[in-house]
């Protein structure tokens, strides 16, 4: 019996080699749900003793969630932890699992490709037609961006 406090992982909870340390995504991650909480915390004082809220938590937030799940993605495609039908993914040969694991892996970069295309129009247009946000009134293609 090990007297370590923290169990060894096993060889396929152990990060995969990348050539960016996972650590980024891990500590992005807790940084951006940290800030999320104080904000929610820090808004809902406010309107508790105040009966107002804060105009800016909603934008900032809504730009931390999306945050969130763009940094949470990328880490579970590195570790290999996206969703997928196992049943389908982990049954045949190993051909057939190396050709799956291909496909999902074009879909998904076509997918980030398709994300990024229109994301960059979409701040052309947030740029162009000079529209700001409704809560403070910043450009709304500093988020966008």
């Amino acid at each position: 019996m090990s007297t370590d406090p923290q169990p060894e992982l096993e060889a396929s909870e152990a990060d995969p080699a990348t050539t960016v340390p996972l650590k980024i995504e891990d500590w992005l991650t807790v940084l951006v749900m940290g800030a999320l909480a104080l904000i929610t915390f820090a808004n809902v004082l406010a309107r508790y003793f105040t009966n107002e809220s804060f105009a800016w938590t909603e934008e900032i937030s809504v730009f931390l969630m999306i945050a969130l799940t763009l940094v949470a993605a990328s880490a579970a495609v590195a570790r290999d932890r996206h969703i997928r039908i196992e049943y389908f993914s982990d049954s045949g040969s190993m051909a057939r699992r190396k050709g799956l694991s291909r496909f999902g892996a074009v879909m998904v970069a076509i997918l980030f490709t398709l994300i990024g295309t229109l994301s960059i129009r979409m701040v052309w247009d947030d740029f162009r037609f000079d529209e700001t946000t409704s809560g403070i009134g910043v450009p709304a293609w500093w988020y966008s961006i």
